[in-house]
């Protein structure tokens, strides 16, 4: 079976047409500014993005949320565009545009006809440097991202209980404050809370530019020089130095009621390293160590608590290593009717010993192999997705190098690696174990 995954992977690799070998560009333009350029010439569009090296983990306690707020904000006037004009401009010329918010970056993006790039770069480069902010645009835009809180979070007992486990795996960092922000201080934030953190990232030698798509890197260069390469840089801005987590030496554990939840569940998270900038071996184990386990129909705890125990009715692991700092690995399992969430939590801890005792299994392990590298080749056929792939990356400081080694990091992890990692990683005094239920239910229940 490993052989014959082996050999589709080969075939698919042999069928893949020029396009399919990322055509990257990159350099630097003089006021530091990073420029990336993804050539695909299949279509005439064009995906212009800037990511800031700066979101919620970066903000100064006591006014989080204001990344994302200023995210809003960006959308607001500047010396040179009114207050929507340049998503009205993207619309008008065939178009669309949006903005997102993570813990380590802030970005930026439009996608339109190749033709209309240098629009997009005038317009993304003046609110880089020109926003002009008044007290009526942050009070109609903080009534809206408080709205958007209610909306995605306070209706949600699952996110209200994620932001509450989150808040407590994370001792010291501030990726354990809601990157939407704390209520009680997004009810203050204020002109000057805004402006401030605008002063302080959004600069050219804080961005990366990301340009892919029907485009030549010599024409793209010439533009990035002449609206954002006259952009002066920020002399004052500080290394990325994020308060960090202590030993962590004792698990937590957690009881969410909510009189809404219809689901009980139990979910247990723990402190696990990221991808580092050459050196990405341990997160590429933790990758197939979350597929192995909870990614599908066929995962050892899916086969065993849901089809061989009948425990439960969803399962699941995951980990994601694309942040700056320590991130995390979850476990997950919804209980079967009829089962406490006491013994759902056993029966996963069971199934976990079993997987370390058993090992991996050599089929399983090449058939996961094999579809993270199918699905790696398809979302090449995507110039947004390339886009964001290598943006996301940069920004949570990892390089081109990375991104472009990090396929052949995967296919390279052995069982050993997997099982060291996971014996490094899934250690209870390094947890948060949370049961979600309803305000009526029994523990015992």
């Amino acid at each position: 079976m490993k052989q014959l995954f082996a050999a589709l992977s080969a075939m698919i690799a042999l069928a893949l047409p020029a396009w399919a070998n990322d055509q990257i560009t990159h350099f630097t333009l003089d006021n530091g500014m990073d420029v990336l350029v993804i050539e695909d010439h299949r279509a005439p569009v064009v995906v212009h993005m800037v990511w800031y090296r700066a979101g919620s983990a970066d903000e100064t306690p006591g006014v989080s949320g204001v990344a994302h707020f200023l995210e809003h904000l960006l959308f607001k006037a500047t010396e040179n565009l009114e207050s929507g004009e340049l998503s009205a401009t993207v619309a008008r010329n065939g178009g669309r545009d949006n903005a997102f918010t993570s813990y380590d970056y802030t970005g930026y993006y439009q996608r339109v006809a190749a033709d209309r790039l240098e629009l997009m770069m005038r317009m993304e480069s003046d609110r880089m440097v020109n926003l002009r902010l008044d007290e009526n645009d942050i009070a109609t835009e903080r009534d809206v991202i408080i709205e958007e809180r209610n909306q995605r979070v306070e209706n949600n007992p699952s996110s209200l209980f994620r932001e509450q486990k989150n808040a407590a795996l994370y001792l010291n960092h501030r990726y354990g404050v809601p990157v939407i922000g704390w209520r009680h201080e997004m009810e203050g934030l204020t002109l000057d809370a805004a402006q401030a953190y605008y002063d302080e990232f959004y600069a050219p030698n804080n961005a990366i530019l990301v340009v892919a798509g029907d485009v030549m890197p010599d024409k793209v260069r010439d533009l990035a020089q002449a609206y954002y390469g006259v952009l002066e840089s920020n002399p004052a801005l500080e290394p990325r130095n994020r308060p960090s987590e202590p030993r962590q030496m004792a698990e937590r554990r957690m009881m969410y009621r909510d009189a809404r939840v219809a689901q009980p569940y139990v979910s247990r998270s723990y402190i696990a390293p990221e991808r580092d900038p050459g050196d990405q071996k341990k997160a590429a184990a933790l990758v197939m160590l979350a597929e192995l386990l909870g990614g599908g129909q066929t995962s050892w705890l899916t086969e065993k608590l849901q089809f061989e125990t009948q425990t439960a009715v969803y399962t699941g692991a995951f980990y994601d290593g694309l942040s700056l700092d320590d991130t995390s690995f979850t476990l997950f399992i919804v209980p079967a009717q009829g089962v406490t969430l006491q013994q759902a939590e056993d029966a996963m801890d069971k199934a976990v010993a079993d997987f370390l005792e058993a090992g991996v299994d050599a089929d399983q392990l090449a058939r996961i192999k094999f579809q993270l590298h199918a699905a790696q080749v398809y979302a090449r056929d995507n110039v947004e997705s390339l886009a964001n792939r290598y943006g996301e990356a940069l920004a949570s400081g990892l390089r081109v190098e990375d991104v472009q080694a990090w396929p052949d990091v995967l296919q390279s992890v052995t069982e050993e690696d997997i099982l060291t990692a996971a014996r490094e990683v899934l250690v209870r005094k390094h947890s948060v174990t949370g049961w979600l239920m309803s305000d009526t239910q029994e523990v015992s229940q």
